[in-house]
């Protein structure tokens, strides 16, 4: 453990860590808040650990304080790393394959044919939407290699369609490197999905691309940033929404919740609430089951990012007013139910319920048992309703244990 691993475990999650970085930096409470643009309340809360860091809140002090998200979040665990090693174990062999991405091949790997490529990258992404990260992890440094070795092999529209199928599969392997707080190799990860996204001759790929690249400006808290780049992909995309094309109608619809996710950790609501309106009216014209590009875009989906942004925005009243009455359809993804339960968890602690927000939280085990021990937002709640629970519950005990919090 580090320096500032240790730091953060003596004083107990990103409050404790926020204060030592504060203090070491010469701010005061006050100074801290003016530069991240957060109320000094917020920052007296945080760091007394009554209140969560919020993703936002995170990106905008990290900022402030000129250090990593990663280092106020204390990913990834040590701890879990230690008592997950095969898990984790999976991580230099995934790096070791992102940074091998354009050398020749030798004779020593022979791809698949193109068709079992095909089908073992759809099943790479099926393992992703079910959060096996690792079974995934232990897949892919070996599907990526194959891939690399199959767009030199192959020419034309083959050669094209490998590069998107490269595409896909580092997006995977971005998935496994974030959800296990690998920042550093989730970025690679992102240049990868772009770098074979623009080779493979697809608009929609290249849009998805810049899906994941307006998500790594939004942790690094340009906001601003990844709305433009949001924008321009909208723009790029633009004639082929006029076809009424499914998968056009879904990437629009995508991109648009992502604006909606920047504008909330902007702090404007309006557009947030605006993009939204747009990727309903977008989820309306397609089937519930599309799955374009692995972004699983329907009308489901645009209702568990509906409870999301309410969050996003610190509004958990009406956050589990949008979750009234819903219940996500069998075929939605497991990684995006993990998350609204998630989210709905952070929307009950912020509404004030304590009992409803440990619910959720065991609801987002039951569905995604990994994303959601390892989720930094998972672990924020935690802390707060372990120390707003005087009694300390068995229940409250036994969940923090099993994420790893002392």
């Amino acid at each position: 453990m580090d320096t500032r691993q240790a730091r953060g475990a003596a004083t107990g999650g990103v409050g404790g860590r926020v204060a030592e970085e504060r203090k070491l930096a010469g701010l005061t409470q006050q100074q801290l808040a003016a530069r991240a643009n957060v109320s000094t309340s917020l920052i007296r809360a945080v760091e007394q650990g009554r209140s969560p860091a919020s993703p936002a809140f995170v990106s905008a002090v990290a900022r402030a304080l000129s250090v990593g998200v990663t280092d106020l979040l204390d990913q990834p665990f040590s701890r879990e790393r230690q008592a997950n090693h095969r898990l984790y174990a999976t991580i230099p062999d995934i790096r070791r394959e992102l940074a091998s991405y354009a050398l020749p091949p030798d004779d020593t790997v022979r791809p698949r044919p193109l068709p079992e490529l095909s089908a073992a990258v759809a099943n790479a992404s099926q393992r992703r939407h079910q959060v096996d990260l690792g079974t995934l992890g232990a897949e892919l440094p070996g599907l990526l290699e194959e891939l690399r070795v199959a767009a030199y092999l192959h020419l034309g529209e083959d050669r094209e369609r490998v590069y998107g199928l490269l595409a896909e599969a580092y997006a995977a392997a971005g998935q496994v490197a974030y959800k296990l707080g690998y920042s550093d190799l989730s970025s690679l990860a992102t240049e990868r999905v772009e770098w074979a996204a623009a080779q493979s001759g697809d608009e929609l790929a290249v849009a998805a691309g810049a899906f994941y690249r307006a998500g790594e400006l939004i942790v690094a808290a340009n906001w601003p940033g990844a709305q433009r780049y949001l924008d321009d992909a909208r723009h790029d995309i633009e004639d082929q929404l006029r076809t009424g094309d499914e998968a056009a109608l879904s990437m629009w619809g995508q991109l648009h919740l992502k604006s909606g996710l920047a504008a909330a950790r902007a702090g404007s609501r309006q557009t947030a609430d605006d993009h939204l309106a747009e990727a309903q009216s977008m989820a309306a014209r397609v089937a519930p089951d599309r799955d374009d590009y692995r972004l699983a875009f329907n009308a489901d989906s645009v209702k568990i990012w509906s409870v999301s942004l309410a969050v996003e925005a610190a509004d958990g009243t009406e956050a589990v007013r949008r979750s009234a009455n819903f219940a996500p359809i069998t075929s939605t993804p497991r990684e995006r139910v993990g998350h609204y339960w998630i989210d709905l968890a952070r929307a009950w602690l912020l509404h004030g319920d304590r009992e409803r927000s440990l619910a959720s939280l065991i609801s987002a085990r039951t569905t995604a048992p990994q994303q959601t021990r390892y989720h930094p937002m998972v672990h924020e709640t935690v802390r707060v309703l372990a120390r707003a629970d005087r009694r300390r519950t068995d229940t409250i005990s036994g969940f923090a244990a099993w994420c790893g919090i002392s």
